[in-house]
């Protein structure tokens, strides 16, 4: 069973940093920092627009509309911390 929680902990873990990155990667993108034109960049942003999209947009549409200001990353990163403590400190002691 610690196998099953260090399992979705890591993965927990490793979205984590996927929606940072992609957080990171469309300021860029919006500022014009990373070439749009290249292959290899478009590559990187369709996949982590298409890795973060699915969770973020039931977020968004629950969210009031901010103008500019995008909080749905940090909603879901609150969530995760949330998932990955309750299951630290909650479910996976019942189980040892």
């Amino acid at each position: 069973m610690f196998a099953l929680f260090s399992t979705i902990d890591f993965a927990l873990g490793l979205y984590t940093w996927i929606i940072i990155a992609s957080a990171i990667f469309s300021w860029l993108y919006a500022f014009n920092v990373v070439n749009s034109n290249n292959r290899f960049v478009a590559m990187i942003g369709e996949f982590l627009y298409k890795a973060t999209e699915p969770a973020l947009r039931p977020i968004r549409r629950i969210m009031p509309d901010l103008g500019g200001l995008d909080i749905s990353p940090i909603i879901l990163l609150l969530i995760i911390m949330f998932l990955r403590t309750f299951l630290a400190t909650s479910v996976m002691p019942l189980f040892l």
